[in-house]
């Protein structure tokens, strides 16, 4: 007979064990998931143990949960189900058992970003209420030519404190304003600057991931090729994954030189008790 329950704070290494269990089978060619990976997701996406969820059967963990929670709505983060469990029932009990608990506790938006080749996740979804909201594509930089200007270093702290936040478009979870501040301290940041102000900037990460990218200017993209021009100059490879078309259009990403490589649909819906 099956058994669920939600998680504490002490549970961190039933968690991790639960995810080698029943996300690592699906996802080979991603690396285990380990007690400091996980700690670090508590702190750059704000995952809450008391939002995450672990069936058994006896005493193995045969389905997981991972929730992440902020004032705007929880992130349905990881859903798993050991490949020997699957499909009888354990995931859609896990979603509406979280559900009923947010429409007590709130915040009641709850959310999730599911990759377009995961069919049965779309499915498990769909069945449960969520809507499809939008759908967030995955960039990598495929071409770039030099482009010739000055660039000045910059930090999540110099934006913030010339509040280029305060009216930040709707991004992915991973790259929202408050996943950037906590971790500001591997970020690492460019911006093309007038006398004035800020007039468009990059965050980025060492190994080329794209973070947020801006222009307040209308040239056609000339300051935005110039600030990935540098940055391409400096790794092999340039990705910007799962943009929101709030941030930038297909066509605008074309014009800088990246081109879709995957793609992820936002699903959405509102905790009730079931």
């Amino acid at each position: 007979m099956s058994s669920y329950r939600f998680c504490r704070t002490d549970d961190v290494s039933l968690l991790v064990d639960a995810l080698n269990r029943c996300w690592a089978p699906h996802f080979p060619s991603e690396p285990a998931m380990t007690t400091a990976a996980f700690k670090r997701s508590i702190r750059d996406l704000q995952i809450w143990c008391s939002s995450c969820m672990v069936a058994f059967a006896g005493p193995d963990p045969i389905a997981v949960l991972i929730g992440a929670k902020r004032p705007s709505g929880t992130l349905i983060h990881k859903i798993a189900v050991h490949p020997d469990h699957c499909r009888q029932g354990h995931g859609r009990h896990l979603l509406t058992s979280l559900s009923s608990k947010l429409a007590i506790l709130g915040p009641p938006r709850m959310v999730a970003e599911v990759a377009e080749n995961s069919s049965a996740t779309h499915a498990l979804f769909s069945a449960c209420g969520y809507d499809q909201e939008t759908v967030l594509t995955d960039y990598v930089l495929e071409r770039f030519e030099p482009v010739d200007g000055f660039v000045i270093p910059v930090t999540v702290d110099d934006m913030a404190a010339n509040g280029l936040f305060d009216h930040h478009p709707s991004t992915c979870w991973e790259r929202s304003v408050e996943t950037l501040t906590a971790r500001k301290d591997e970020i690492e940041g460019l911006a093309v600057a007038s006398d004035e102000r800020i007039e468009a900037f990059v965050l980025y990460l060492k190994d080329g991931e794209v973070l947020s990218l801006r222009s307040f200017v209308e040239d056609g993209g000339t300051r935005m090729k110039q600030l990935i021009s540098r940055l391409a100059e400096g790794t092999d490879s340039v990705r910007f994954q799962k943009v929101h078309p709030a941030e930038t259009s297909p066509e605008s990403m074309e014009m800088l030189g990246f081109r879709c490589v995957g793609r992820h649909r936002l699903y959405a819906a509102k905790a009730r008790s079931h």
